[in-house]
């Protein structure tokens, strides 16, 4: 899928590099189709990186995508400059005037906080919000899924004993499902969390289904009734290395960390990672994209019900 984004963000030039179908916005304007509209929320601290690996995988179907980076208003990046969310985002308030096809909604290090403490609460519920009525599928990812949990449906997180990290196998656990057509029974996705939500707590609620879980990691993902809302609690998004680089920066920083789990190979933090989760990860996606965004949205976005 030709992704439509300014031919000056910075991953314009990375994926294209990778073979990325990239479609400027010139060039997209001369086709005289209807480009699906996608809203990423995004919440992470590194997000040149992170737009980079979302757009990426959003790269890898057959029809055209426009994208919309959104930033929230009552919070200061730290991590960007200024000049590079006026130029590539625009503020929640302005996603709020109009409707979208999907919207993904990232995490954010903000896990250890109660949700009303993080500064930008109240401007998340908004958005929140204004997805169930004027989102065909929203997607929330790690702490994004745990907020969106628990201000939809009142699902609580909780604290771990020591962070969740490293790379674990997960299972499916239903059949039919086409979020996880293709997947093998079993596969492996990046975790990185202080927290968790539990198993009793979800199935407690009538419209939320689990898909896949694993007996280390616990709950992956979730999907409502309506198929509107996926929450995923894992990082399938990450690069190879990312996880490495979240280990050493921690390393550096002098907090209690360890090496994450069936990630370096061997086990030593010196040998370079390897990927064993990119397949999954496209194919998440495209599923995503192809059966719960493309196939059911209405071709008029003010018909979304």
């Amino acid at each position: 899928m030709p992704i439509k984004i300014q031919s000056d963000l910075p991953a314009c030039s990375v994926l294209e590099q990778e073979n990325i179908f990239v479609m400027t916005e010139q060039r997209a304007s001369q086709q005289d189709i209807r480009p699906l509209k996608i809203a990423i929320v995004n919440l992470m601290p590194t997000k040149i990186a992170t737009e980079t690996q979302l757009l990426r995988l959003l790269g890898n179907t057959p029809l055209q995508v426009e994208i919309s980076l959104v930033h929230m208003e009552a919070h200061e990046a730290r991590n960007v400059g200024s000049d590079h969310l006026e130029r590539f985002y625009i503020p929640s308030k302005e996603v709020l005037k109009s409707r979208y096809d999907g919207m993904i909604i990232t995490g954010a290090p903000v896990e250890q906080l109660p949700f009303e403490q993080v500064d930008y609460w109240s401007e998340l519920c908004d958005i929140m919000d204004f997805a169930k009525e004027n989102v065909f599928s929203t997607l929330y990812i790690c702490w994004g899924a745990q907020a969106g949990l628990y201000h939809h449906y009142g699902v609580n997180k909780y604290s771990l004993d020591q962070k969740l990290f490293g790379i674990f196998p997960h299972r499916r656990t239903t059949h039919g499902e086409p979020l996880l057509r293709g997947f093998d029974d079993v596969f492996p996705v990046p975790q990185s969390r202080h927290t968790t939500v539990k198993r009793e707590d979800i199935v407690r609620q009538p419209q939320l289904h689990i898909l896949a879980e694993s007996d280390e990691a616990g709950v992956l993902l979730v999907k409502s009734q309506s198929n509107r809302e996926i929450f995923m609690t894992g990082h399938l998004e990450y690069d190879t290395c990312t996880l490495a680089q979240e280990y050493f920066r921690d390393i550096n920083k002098g907090l209690p960390i360890h090496a994450p789990a069936n990630y370096f190979p061997g086990n030593d933090s010196k040998r370079e990672p390897v990927s064993t989760w990119r397949s999954t990860a496209h194919l998440f996606y495209s599923n995503w994209l192809n059966y719960y965004v493309y196939q059911e949205t209405p071709f008029n976005l003010t018909d979304i019900q």
